[in-house]
């Protein structure tokens, strides 16, 4: 079974890019982790996407 399989998307957000945003995330991840959520950040263009997944 995948990864993404297992995953729950709860939410999703588009800003403006800035390279700031991987930091947060990471610490999002790294403290947020036993609530059984997982914070991605993808890029397109000019624009970030923030997305919150539930294990």
């Amino acid at each position: 079974m995948e990864l993404e399989d297992k995953l729950e998307l709860k939410a999703k957000l588009t800003v403006n890019s800035n390279i700031e945003l991987y930091k947060v995330v990471d610490f999002l991840n790294k403290n947020l982790k036993d609530k059984k959520l997982i914070f991605g950040l993808s890029k397109k263009d000019e624009e970030m996407i923030i997305s919150i997944y539930e294990t």
